[in-house]
C-alpha cells in the first residue's frame, strides 16, 4: 500500500481500491490519509459516501476506520480529505519543527515528544537548567523564521545517508528503529533545520502563522513541556 501523503501534503483527494475489509476497518491500494503517528493527530474525510473517523497504521498497513460497513474488498473508492484539518496540521507541525529547533540551537535540548493539535501544540524536551523567562525570547526568534519565508522541502535518503546529513540526533534515534526500515524522510527547512520526519508540512514557513507561547511546565528532573499555538 502507498503513503501518497508523504508525495503531496496538498493533494485533497484521491481514487484507490479497497484490497482488505474487517467490519468498519478498511486497507486501500494507496491512500492519502494520514495515520495517527508521531505526535501528528490521524487525517478525517470521507470514502465515497462513508465517513473516515479514525486512520492508523498496523503490521506496516494504513486502516481507515469508517462509521458504518458497507465497503467490500475490489470496490473502488473516491477518497477526500477534511482539507482544514489536515491543512491545520501541516502548519502545527512545521511550526514544531521551528520552535523545537530553536529550542535545541540555543540551549542543546533534546526533543523527547510531542503533540500536534487543533487547538495548541506540545513539545517535551530533556534540560537540566531551565530558565521560563527565556522562552518569550525562543517564541520572538521562531516568529522570525516564520517571517523570512523560508521554503520546506523533503526528500528520501537511506539510514546511512540520513546518519551523515541529520548528525547525532539522527544517530540517537537510529538506534530504535526497526532493521525493515531501509530508507529514512528528511525534511529541510532552508538553511534553518533538517529532520527524520513522516509528517506533512507546509511548503514555506510564512504558511505557519504567528506563533504564541501558552505555558512552559517543569515535569520533573530533566523534563520540560511548552505549549503553544498559532494565531493571536
Amino acid at each position: 500500500m502507498q503513503a501518497k501523503y508523504l508525495e503531496d501534503c496538498y493533494a485533497k483527494e484521491f481514487e484507490s481500491e479497497v484490497i482488505e475489509v474487517k467490519n468498519k476497518f478498511i486497507v486501500l491500494k494507496e491512500t492519502l490519509f494520514y495515520p495517527n503517528s508521531g505526535g501528528q493527530p490521524n487525517d478525517e474525510g470521507t470514502l465515497n459516501e462513508f465517513k473516515v473517523v479514525f486512520v492508523g497504521k498496523f503490521k506496516n498497513q494504513i486502516s481507515h476506520e469508517i462509521e458504518k460497513e458497507g465497503l467490500k474488498v475490489g470496490d473502488k473508492v473516491k477518497g477526500v480529505l477534511d482539507w482544514d484539518r489536515r491543512y491545520q496540521l501541516m502548519q502545527s507541525h512545521t511550526a514544531a519543527h521551528i520552535v523545537s529547533n530553536v529550542i535545541h540551537a540555543e540551549t542543546g535540548a533534546l526533543i523527547t515528544g510531542n503533540q500536534l493539535g487543533l487547538d495548541k501544540i506540545r513539545v517535551d524536551f530533556s534540560l537540566e537548567e531551565f530558565n521560563r523567562e527565556k522562552f518569550d525570547e525562543y517564541m520572538k526568534q521562531a516568529n522570525e523564521i516564520v517571517k523570512q519565508e523560508k521554503n520546506v522541502s523533503s526528500m528520501i535518503v537511506s539510514k546511512d545517508e540520513a546518519t551523515k546529513i541529520l548528525g547525532e540526533r539522527f544517530s540517537m534515534l537510529a538506534k530504535g528503529l526497526p532493521e525493515s526500515i531501509k530508507e529514512i524522510r528528511v525534511i529541510e527547512i532552508d538553511g534553518f533545520a533538517k529532520e527524520a520526519c513522516g509528517g506533512t508540512h507546509v511548503k514555506n514557513t510564512k504558511e505557519v502563522g504567528e506563533i504564541t507561547l501558552l505555558k512552559v511546565e517543569n515535569k520533573g528532573k530533566n523534563n520540560r513541556r511548552v505549549y503553544f499555538k498559532l494565531g493571536i
